[in-house]
């Protein structure tokens, strides 16, 4: 008789999976220099390429998936943006784009760091093209960026860049985990089916552009190689083991103006302290999305929801149970809360703002009346937009 083979993976995850030292054991493995024969060197476990020595072919494009699924999910491209004209051009416009912030009186609020803390510039991929169009399409036209968006992520991928300067004396960030999952509470991201864990890192590619020069006491992103392959991740980075594990163990690496890192969102990161007295460390982070993270139809749920609430509330009257109302909810309202504009639609707690789902069962609890609801509904559509 013949047994059908025990699932190798877990159908659920929860902080009881997270076993520091089975995590260490996974980290602590040096990356293997003949494994990425396209890189010029192997720094601190992380592959570094040289852009310009990049072939556009599919045993290059192999060998950086690899790099970022199976090896230490990172590597760093020297030289990726090789006409310094071209970033300059593009640090101009950035700062211009902050010094237009400013001027308004907005304080950008952070992931995972204070408001304010450092110079924040949402959108910046939207407020680029307009401020300069030029700009932009001589500094997006990168070969290396597209090469490596390509080989994650296949065509029809999709671009977003938000700037980041950390001021000298600016504190580092906490150790996180990006987007999807690493922007939802640790109690949300659990509700999720451990195949959605492992889905999660490949739908995005996290990248960030050198504008100036970044030496290590600018505090160039921290990094734990290996650590995008710890099937638990999204739940383990918020424990406290975890986190002083990261802060004893990450690698930084110098960058100069023009060079790229790109990394699986899985990956364990943080913003660096910058130690120096005079670098305002500058990068352009970029979150590459997959073509396929989007429904086929367009629903107008806005428009769903201010037709089902009038129900939701007289079976609410009528106590009908909780279970009840969450399921016509998640069939009626967006459950999840980007894209957004997080100029005006900022994250709660450092993770994410509240989603339309959310906002419906807070007028529930709180018995708003259709036409309120209706308002607030429209305010959160405004909040979203990007201009």
């Amino acid at each position: 008789m013949s047994s059908t083979p025990a699932p190798s993976h877990r159908a659920r995850l929860s902080e009881r999976d997270c076993d520091l030292d089975t995590f260490r054991a996974l980290v602590e493995r040096p990356t293997d220099p003949a494994a990425y024969p396209g890189a010029s060197a192997v720094e601190r476990n992380v592959p570094v390429y040289e852009a310009g020595r990049l072939r556009d072919d599919g045993e290059t494009a192999a060998e950086l998936v690899h790099a970022l699924a199976d090896g230490p999910g990172i590597v760093v491209l020297r030289g990726a943006f090789p006409d310094p004209a071209v970033v300059d051009r593009t640090t101009a416009v950035f700062d211009a784009l902050i010094e237009r912030q400013r001027a308004s009186g907005i304080t950008s609020g952070d992931h995972f760091a204070a408001p304010g803390a450092n110079d924040r510039v949402w959108n910046a991929l939207e407020k680029a093209a307009l401020h300069d169009p030029e700009a932009f399409a001589d500094y997006y036209a990168n070969d290396a960026l597209a090469l490596v968006a390509r080989a994650w992520l296949g065509p029809g991928y999709q671009v977003t860049s938000q700037i980041n300067v950390v001021n000298p004396g600016g504190a580092a960030q906490t150790v996180h985990r990006d987007y999807h999952l690493g922007f939802l509470s640790g109690e949300a991201a659990a509700a999720y089916p451990a195949h959605v864990h492992r889905l999660s890192p490949v739908l995005t590619l996290q990248g960030a552009v050198a504008h100036r020069d970044m030496p290590v006491e600018s505090g160039p992103t921290m990094y734990l190689p290996h650590s995008q392959k710890y099937e638990p991740g999204y739940l383990a980075w918020r424990l406290p083991e975890f986190r002083a594990y990261f802060e004893a163990h990450h690698v930084q690496l110098p960058l100069a103006k023009g060079d790229a890192v790109f990394f699986s969102p899985a990956l364990f990161h943080a913003a660096g302290t910058n130690r120096s007295a005079d670098v305002r460390r500058m990068a352009n982070l970029l979150q590459i999305s997959s073509a396929f993270g989007r429904a086929m139809e367009a629903v107008d749920r806005e428009a769903v929801v201010n037709a089902v609430y009038p129900v939701l509330l007289k079976r609410r009257s009528e106590g009908v149970a909780d279970r009840w109302h969450e399921q016509v909810i998640a069939a009626s309202a967006e459950g999840y809360p980007f894209p957004t504009n997080l100029d005006r639609d900022p994250p709660v707690d450092g993770l994410a703002p509240p989603s339309q789902a959310d906002l419906v069962r807070r007028a529930l609890r709180e018995e708003w009346t259709p036409s309120a609801l209706r308002e607030e509904l429209r305010a959160g559509h405004r909040r979203r937009e990007s201009r």
